[in-house]
């Protein structure tokens, strides 16, 4: 079959052709602002989808939103094909298809729905940083598997999620690409622009979007990315907490998207990290309740917002001592916090800084990095509201609050006698005992 060449316009920078040349399988780029990694992205689908011998080739890019993909990705994906006979554009769903049924197609992730049931040769994920961890291990890699398609992760860093853990990863793994570029590296930005930016920007942010540092917090961060991965790394054996007294914090799931948690907190220590999703009250209820009688938590504190106030009431009707939170409600150093869910992550932060240990989670570390705080015409502090996170593309952080409940209120430490005692196995119900 004769070959024919194709021009589209495209000609890549020295950096960008480095990258086409060593791109595998899996390939993860961390690029600084204004690289063009979108535009290097277009046209590796474009090349891919060109040169592919499969039948009905389906490629797609992937954006946090769906408007971000229409507004960043759609003229290029136009601009670039333009050139190639016989190509047709679909304006309503973002595809363009080329010669032989070769569809490239843009999404956004937080409509995965539109994703399920769909196979893909070749698929970028761009700003990975903003996207939730299941676009990934849930929809899009089992969607590359049976044709053995191909993945380009691009974005710039921030802070703590899929992205970091992607790039650190594939630093381990020869099979995969990873691709590191800092504007010090590339020179693509004029030095005086440069200067101008770093006069407007703070250091964090300059560092965090110039220079690709995953560990840059932004300085309205609450706890810092540096803190966390400190307290990831950190072990203790039973023998340093056990005379402390076991809390249990239960996050209950309130959107569709959400999670519910269960995590417990012993003097330094936190464990026992589980996540459920699609759980109704009762069931819900059930799992905590077993949890109670196999831990024998020393209290037992659980969001009472929304159908947590249910799962309240279900498990006092058992009568189980479980402590319902409404994180609105005035805090206890009402001098220094607006509400209780402030002074919970704040009691936290102090915890994480006296030396604190979490479990190696990527969603937890990803939690608690993300929350920004504020001040009241007081001089109060307040957390970023879940629903504004959501509107910067990040997910409700589920699994922080869960273990931000644990610091609810104080609890009793027992002595070394209650501790044996709570140790004991309650005895199951025998219906025949008076």
């Amino acid at each position: 079959m004769r070959q024919q060449t194709i021009k589209t316009g495209y000609e890549p920078r020295k950096h960008q052709k480095e990258i086409h040349q060593g791109l595998k399988r899996f390939s993860v780029l961390v690029c600084h602002r204004r690289f063009g990694k979108t535009v290097l992205s277009i046209n590796a689908l474009i090349d891919a989808a060109l040169r592919c011998t499969l039948e009905r080739p389906r490629y797609g890019y992937i954006a946090p939103l769906y408007s971000q993909a229409k507004s960043v990705a759609w003229d290029y994906l136009k601009h670039f094909t333009a050139s190639i006979p016989g190509v047709k554009r679909n304006e309503s769903e973002l595809w363009v298809e080329l010669p032989g049924d070769r569809r490239i197609r843009l999404f956004g992730a937080d409509n995965p729905d539109a994703l399920r049931g769909l196979y893909f040769d070749g698929v970028v994920l761009d700003e990975v940083a903003q996207m939730k961890p299941e676009v990934w291990g849930e929809i899009i890699r089992p969607a590359i598997s049976d044709r053995k398609g191909w993945v380009l992760f691009i974005g710039t860093p921030k802070g703590m999620n899929l992205f970091s853990e992607l790039y650190y990863s594939a630093l381990k793994d020869d099979a995969w690409y990873a691709g590191f570029y800092p504007v010090s590296k590339t020179g693509v930005v004029a030095e005086d622009e440069l200067l101008r930016a770093r006069a407007t920007m703070s250091e964090n942010q300059y560092r965090q979007e110039f220079e690709c540092d995953f560990s840059a917090s932004g300085e309205d961060i609450l706890i810092s990315i540096d803190l966390i991965t400190a307290a990831a790394c950190r072990v203790y054996h039973q023998a340093d907490y056990m005379y402390a007294p076991k809390v249990m914090g239960v996050d209950v799931a309130r959107f569709g998207d959400d999670k519910s948690v269960i995590l417990y907190r012993q003097g330094l220590a936190s464990f026992g990290l589980k996540k459920f999703k699609d759980t109704d009250l009762m069931q819900l209820s059930s799992i905590i309740a077993n949890e109670i009688d196999r831990e024998r938590p020393d209290a037992v504190f659980i969001d009472a917002i929304g159908i947590g106030a249910g799962v309240v009431d279900r498990l006092r009707q058992l009568r189980y001592k479980v402590i319902g939170v409404v994180s609105g409600e005035t805090a206890s150093r009402n001098d220094l916090y607006i509400n209780k869910r402030i002074e919970m992550w704040a009691d936290m932060r102090d915890w994480l800084k006296d030396g604190g240990a979490i479990p190696d989670d990527l969603e937890l570390k990803g939690d608690l990095s993300n929350p920004t705080y504020t001040y009241d015409n007081q001089g109060r502090i307040k957390l970023e509201k879940k629903e504004d996170m959501k509107k910067r593309g990040l997910g409700s952080p589920d699994v922080g609050d869960a273990l931000a409940l644990t610091f609810a209120m104080p609890v009793k430490k027992d002595t070394p006698v209650e501790v044996a005692a709570r140790m004991i196995p309650k005895p199951k119900y025998n219906p025949l005992r008076w």
